[in-house]
């Protein structure tokens, strides 16, 4: 059974399926199983924002086929790890937990670059030109520890 790691976002069109695109990138297919979602509603069913398709494919990855989809509680479940882009998705997330062993797979993804600093990842939807290049760039940084850790422990 392949290890499952949830990357988690506000609408899941901007971040987390760049997360997602970037950790599967980088991880054995057949070892793991990455997919994200948002903790909104909005964008179910949608493709990812077309600005991070663009930087996705400018860097060499697609991320065409995914379909937005809202968190829901049995990913705590389904998941072993739980990444969350922001505070504001980390509290989110957390609310809907029923047991300590569901907070414990949730944790910040930037924590992982920055120990218990809490940082977010800047949500790029409204934001400046290079925003979308900007949070690539932090999440590919971010994407090879966890890779390298996922890979170490699981191996």
């Amino acid at each position: 059974m392949p290890v499952k790691v949830l990357m988690v976002c506000l609408g899941n069109i901007c971040r987390s399926p760049l997360a997602e695109g970037i950790l599967a990138s980088k991880l054995p297919k057949n070892k793991f199983r990455v997919d994200s979602a948002g903790t909104g509603s909005w964008h179910v069913g949608h493709s990812p924002d077309k600005r991070s398709i663009a930087v996705a494919k400018k860097n060499g990855l697609s991320i065409d086929d995914q379909k937005g989809r809202q968190f829901k509680t049995s990913d705590f479940d389904e998941f072993d790890y739980i990444y969350v882009m922001d505070n504001s998705n980390y509290n989110d997330v957390i609310h809907l937990a029923k047991t300590p062993e569901h907070k414990e797979k949730v944790q910040l993804i930037l924590n992982e670059l920055f120990p218990d600093e809490n940082v977010d990842v800047p949500d790029p939807y409204f934001g400046v030109t290079n925003g979308f290049d900007n949070v690539y760039q932090m999440l590919d940084e971010v994407t090879d520890i966890i890779a390298k850790k996922l890979i170490e422990k699981h191996s």
